[in-house]
């Protein structure tokens, strides 16, 4: 007799975003990243976090999400420029909005997730000291500059991503 099994019961086992373990985890190390983000000074829309989502208002530093968005992505940081209250444009937002359900899945702990938000905070200023060295104003002007050959923080950058690498590779992607 020839028994077929769904091909899920061969993979191995790794976390699920719906399962409750995920859940309580990823509610748990969301409130460490953002605990740790207030520490280095930032402002929080909520005040702090009570789900799996920080929201970062980072128009205190005078920067905008869409130029530390673009910073953090050349380091291998993934995160998304959001909107804030009080914002004037969707397309340059004041905020980035960080979730924490992909990097528990993968097995991070409150301990990485400290770590990424040191690395948040060295993204945030590199890219405070790339805005002063830009020509002109603009968000095109900026993400012109960075990939640019004649970005001077380009090391920093580098120096950045080989960290998070470093950090990141212990981690399996769950399906790869």
């Amino acid at each position: 007799m020839i028994f077929l099994l769904p091909r899920w019961v061969l993979l191995p086992r790794r976390r699920n975003y719906q399962s409750t373990e995920c859940s309580i985890l990823s509610v748990s190390n969301c409130r460490a990243l953002a605990s740790r983000l207030v520490e280095l000074g930032y402002q929080l829309v909520s005040g702090g976090s009570d789900n799996h989502l920080v929201l970062v208002d980072l128009r205190p530093l005078g920067i905008d999400g869409a130029r530390l968005e673009k910073i953090l992505d050349m380091a291998s940081i993934t995160l998304h420029k959001n909107s804030v209250p009080g914002d004037k444009s969707a397309l340059v937002p004041g905020g980035i909005r960080i979730g924490s359900p992909a990097m528990t899945t993968r097995g991070f702990t409150e301990k990485e997730f400290t770590a990424i938000a040191d690395f948040i905070h060295e993204g945030v200023q590199i890219t405070v000291n790339a805005k002063g060295l830009v020509s002109g104003s603009k968000l095109q002007e900026f993400l012109k500059f960075v990939v640019s050959l004649d970005f001077p923080l380009t090391d920093k950058v580098a120096s950045l991503w080989s960290r998070v690498e470093a950090l990141t590779t212990q981690f399996p992607i769950p399906g790869v």
